[in-house]
């Protein structure tokens, strides 16, 4: 088999061929379609490899190791996406004003898509998260949470920061913020929430988008969340 020019190169190389065309997206991919016809290619697809979830042992494992640490910034970021199962890259956003302590709820703006959403917290989490909120307010703080160096925290710096603790509890995954997510929904799946209660706060487009949590195992909504998560493991 003769070596292969690199892809990158070998766009370079037809590119005079689509240049006087100003082709849009769909042009090209019918383009696109009609030589994989040609040329016999065959169509073909990973399957779907189920996302690690973590064992409620192994949650409670790595959250104490959390706490041993004393870091209360830290407990405040993680029980945030554990609580609320939101992205890393909405959590970095939040600020001190998504916070509505009155009906237990952060507002998430322009999450996935765009699209703003509602997202839960227990009742329980109320107190110390206020408490949070009250120092970064005395520091001037917008963001809910900031660096040592006074600024929002990066997504790396919080995949960092997950990392650490992972390291510390002999972990043999690395617990990621999307890990965290998983262990929201595969829970409330296994508690018996409907996924209709839980597509409105996980953030995705469709039910059909949840069925890898029902594969593994919030008005009315909220009240099934709140039932549900006093007995959450953490």
């Amino acid at each position: 088999m003769e070596k292969r020019t690199g892809p990158h190169k070998k766009a370079l190389q037809i590119i005079k061929y689509f240049r006087h065309e100003t082709p849009d997206y769909n042009y090209l991919r019918a383009v696109f379609q009609h030589l994989r016809k040609e040329l016999h290619v065959v169509v073909t697809t990973e399957s779907k490899k189920l996302p690690y979830v973590p064992t409620e042992a192994e949650l409670r494992k790595y959250y104490e190791v959390v706490w041993q640490a004393k870091n209360i910034q830290d407990m405040i970021i993680i029980k945030t996406l554990l609580y609320t199962g939101i992205r890393v890259s909405e959590l970095i956003r939040l600020t001190i004003n998504d916070i509505d302590f009155d009906r237990f709820q952060m507002k998430i703006v322009a999450g996935k898509g765009k699209k703003d959403r509602i997202v839960p917290f227990p009742k329980s989490f109320r107190e110390p998260l206020a408490m949070h909120v009250s120092n970064a307010s005395k520091n001037n703080q917008i963001s809910l949470f900031e660096s040592s160096w006074k600024k929002p925290y990066s997504d790396r710096g919080i995949r960092k920061m997950l990392e650490k603790y992972s390291e510390i509890a002999g972990m043999s995954h690395t617990v990621s913020p999307h890990k965290l997510r998983h262990f929201l929904f595969t829970w409330l799946k296994s508690q018996g929430v409907d996924d209709a209660l839980i597509q409105p706060y996980s953030g995705h487009e469709t039910r059909a988008s949840l069925e890898v949590y029902s594969k593994l195992s919030l008005s009315n909504a909220q009240e099934a969340y709140n039932e549900k998560i006093k007995n959450f493991p953490v």
